[in-house]
């Protein structure tokens, strides 16, 4: 999941019920009605998961062409974690999620796409086997982390932070346990590293401790991904 794409605006159900209460844009629905559609979509979307078995959520971003090596790395981590039994699971759209549903299906292994209604429609890429379409992220978000034994984290825009970030607190606060999260390209990720090592852990704020930091795993080879996540490492 990343940057939306396309360019056909519209009104989405999570923009509807992020609205202030009594604005045009929630005057549609109710509440309990609200309620019951994000019900509707994690039913959905647990009875579509519960045969997927051992699998890893990939996230990266979707504006990244073909043409771009990262998108060629996309696709041998795909490849390498499909080659290791494993399912991989994306949000279904373009760029490095279709690169890595390419390298799943190449490889034998299941591929999956989490789709998001977005205000510019993002058209699910030719690579996926098994496609769920989610209205809400919170539900999408739900299926990402309960189906998945790790994150594996591409280049990314705000949408591939925000799952990182995401994974990150579950784990710190143990809402999650045995959970790798595993950033790809030092190149891209090495500064981020560093301001969180140097200024958010750094210069006596300890706004994150050494151990947090110890959370996150850094590769550039998809075989050293691969030893991360099934814990060969």
């Amino acid at each position: 999941m990343d940057e939306p794409t396309g360019d056909a605006p519209g009104t989405t159900r999570d923009e509807e019920l992020l609205a202030v209460p009594g604005s045009a844009a929630v005057a549609a629905a109710t509440d309990p009605e609200r309620l019951r559609a994000v019900g509707e979509e994690l039913r959905v979307g647990f009875a579509a998961m519960a045969g997927v078995g051992p699998a890893v959520s990939v996230f990266g971003s979707a504006r990244t062409d073909r043409s771009h090596p990262d998108y060629e790395l996309g696709r041998s981590v795909g490849a390498a974690l499909g080659a290791a039994g494993l399912a991989v699971i994306t949000g279904a759209g373009p760029g490095l999620m279709e690169a890595a549903n390419r390298g799943a299906r190449e490889a034998g292994a299941l591929s999956v796409g989490l789709n998001i209604e977005l205000p510019h429609e993002q058209v699910p890429n030719e690579y996926v086997d098994l496609l769920l379409r989610f209205r809400h992220f919170f539900a999408r978000k739900v299926v990402f982390v309960r189906y998945a034994r790790a994150f594996v984290v591409l280049p990314g825009g705000f949408g591939t932070l925000d799952e990182l970030f995401e994974a990150l607190t579950l784990i710190e606060t143990a809402k999650i346990t045995d959970f790798p999260v595993v950033l790809v390209g030092s190149d891209y990720w090495g500064g981020l590293l560093e301001w969180l090592r140097t200024t958010a852990a750094g210069n006596g704020r300890q706004a994150l401790t050494r151990g947090d930091l110890d959370l996150l795993d850094l590769a550039d080879d998809p075989d050293e991904v691969v030893r991360i996540v099934t814990g060969s490492a």
